[in-house]
């Protein structure tokens, strides 16, 4: 299979390029203002109600969901392992990822107990019938329109976040064409062939970030480029843990490096805040807001609002002292 090879072919690769990551990241991190560890809200966020009902419907709680979470990542070193050498390749703390994996698992679905679960789901994606449309449209199809005629990046984060904000403005609950499109998610219309939830896997990816973080994982890790017309393709990969790994450390990169750039915070000391930025994802849009406010308020003399922790955030923070001690 695709994850035995691979992933003992970019080993060195991602050991070698980890220097250079980190060498790029430097000068956005010096300069920008440190954003310090711990939650800025005493209490915890209000959880939304859907994961609230999921959670007591499933006959558990929050904390049996932290715990499950919590056991496996204890229980297998090898994950362990996993983790850190994803983290290094993108130049970031193991803790950032442990936090996505914690917060997705304890507020979305729950845990497997075992590893190898995860390995068995993904071989069951390899011959299912998937495919990436809404109405019999596949996206590759959709993305044709000429709406999406400025969308002509070559890069794959550029080229897929412009697509996913060309759907919110223009095809977003409007009928174009004489189509009628849902008032939902680009991520939720086109790349949901199942059911409702959009994300899966272990770090509980869905399939648009994944292709967004294609080419910065090619990159980076040698993994092969994904393509929106190979669905099997795009689920393996993020339901695989050899693979999903890179995805994930390279989501929480890419979110570290535009607060840096576009915000001015380095956000790389605060795994609520990464953790927080996972889970809501459009880390971009985000720090452009966030640095439009700020500006508005030096303006006014007054002092800079700094990123804040969700609930999802606020739990990685609340547990840090025992995620840490894991590795």
């Amino acid at each position: 299979m695709i994850r035995h090879s691979l992933f003992g072919q970019v080993f060195w690769t991602r050991l070698l390029l980890a220097a250079l990551l980190i060498a790029a990241a430097a000068p956005f991190a010096s300069a920008a203002t440190l954003v310090p560890p711990g939650n800025r809200s005493v209490e915890q966020p209000g959880v939304p109600g859907a994961s609230t009902k999921r959670t007591k419907s499933g006959g558990t709680t929050f904390e049996a969901k932290y715990r499950k979470v919590y056991s496996l990542l204890k229980n297998d070193p090898a994950l362990r392992k996993k983790i850190v050498a994803a983290a290094s390749s993108y130049g970031i703390d193991p803790i950032h990822i442990v936090g996505a994996i914690v917060g997705e698992h304890t507020y979305n679905v729950d845990a497997y107990d075992r590893l190898q679960t995860y390995y068995v789901k993904a071989a069951a994606y390899l011959n299912a019938d998937l495919s990436f449309a809404y109405e019999g449209e596949n996206v590759d199809d959709f993305v044709e329109r000429p709406e999406f005629a400025e969308c002509g990046a070559s890069d794959s984060y550029t080229l897929w976040t412009c697509r996913e904000r060309v759907w919110n403005s223009a095809f977003r609950g409007k009928t174009v064409g004489g189509t009628a499109f849902p008032d939902n998610r680009f991520a939720a219309v086109f790349f949901q062939p199942y059911y409702a939830g959009q994300t899966f896997g272990l770090g509980q990816l869905s399939p648009l970030t994944a292709l967004q973080m294609s080419d910065l994982v090619h990159r980076v890790s040698g993994l092969p480029r994904l393509d929106a017309g190979k669905p099997n393709q795009v689920y393996e990969t993020i339901m695989d843990p050899d693979l999903t790994l890179d995805y994930v450390a390279a989501a929480l990169k890419q979110s570290i490096d535009a607060y840096a750039e576009i915000a001015d915070f380095d956000i790389s000391g605060n795994p609520g805040v990464t953790a927080t930025l996972y889970n809501i994802g459009n880390a971009d849009s985000r720090a452009w807001a966030l640095k439009r406010e700020n500006d508005e308020r030096a303006a006014r003399g007054e002092a800079p609002r700094y990123p804040e922790e969700n609930y999802y955030g606020w739990l990685v923070n609340e547990k840090l002292p025992e995620l840490q001690a894991l590795f």
